[in-house]
């Protein structure tokens, strides 16, 4: 059914899956005057219910579109929009009061049809009635006696399965804790590699350094290694260099010649 006013393809979408949902309520109540048997009217209720389930959730749907699209729509447009969306919520309300109609309608079937059951009228209870007129007394007891060891199997098949599930549950329990216990030392395993990993991280950074130290000393110990091999190599190949004589510890020794002549000048003086 084409809307009044202009709506968009998702709305117009939507709408359209509503009517068709309410048509085919509107046929369903009709057809539940014309049935006649108690569970097929039960059924049918039940399918009805489940369209008005979904008949709902589309509106919601619908309500969420108008809010979506909002901002984009004129006031006036807007006000169309949640009009509609009280008229689709309204008829619901409506298809769910007929429900609830029928529903009282058939709970009150089934209590009379119960009535009518233990009224006297059923032949197969006037059946179980004459039957047990017909039973001597002690045919009575020992029928009653069978029931009650029936009833006491009953019961302690019950009490088998209720100390089994006990069992079952004390089992779980100690499983859990089991289970608790080991994921408390596995966390507790887990902050011991954490602090672990952290101090070998500290001392990897502590090495770093100390390696980095010791390079720098080896460095320095070969820059002067280096000077002293250019001093000695550049003096072997310059004997007579100036500046080299100059430095302490590498000046050639004096010659032995001129020592001699100065002692001998120093005699002759004392002379």
């Amino acid at each position: 059914m084409a809307s009044d006013f202009p709506m968009s393809a998702e709305l117009e979408q939507i709408a359209g899956e509503i009517n068709d949902i309410f048509r085919a309520l509107t046929n369903g109540f009709q057809k539940m005057d014309k049935i006649k048997d108690p569970n097929r009217q039960t059924k049918q209720l039940e399918e009805l219910t489940g369209k008005m389930r979904e008949c709902k959730r589309l509106i919601k749907e619908f309500d969420r579109q108008i809010k979506d699209e909002e901002s984009r729509n004129p006031p006036e447009i807007n006000k169309q929009l949640n009009e509609k969306k009280q008229s689709m919520i309204k008829e619901l309300n409506s298809y769910v009061a007929l429900r609830k109609t029928y529903t009282s309608s058939l709970g009150n079937k089934r209590v009379e049809l119960f009535d009518m059951g233990a009224g006297g009228s059923d032949p197969a209870a006037e059946d179980n009635v004459q039957m047990a007129s017909a039973m001597s007394n002690q045919e009575l007891v020992n029928a009653g006696r069978k029931t009650l060891d029936e009833t006491d199997q009953a019961i302690e098949r019950s009490k088998i399965v209720v100390e089994q599930t006990v069992e079952v549950g004390t089992q779980t329990a100690t499983t859990l804790k089991g289970q608790t216990d080991q994921m408390g030392r596995i966390v507790n395993d887990l902050d011991t590699v954490h602090f672990s990993i952290k101090k070998a991280t500290q001392l990897v950074k502590e090495i770093g350094r100390q390696v980095a130290c010791d390079r720098f000393i080896m460095f320095f110990l070969f820059i002067i290694v280096c000077g002293v091999i250019a001093i000695i190599v550049v003096k072997i190949v310059h004997p007579n260099n100036k500046n080299i004589r100059d430095i302490p510890g590498l000046a050639p020794p004096a010659p032995t010649t001129s020592r001699r002549l100065l002692s001998e000048d120093l005699l002759r003086g004392f002379h």
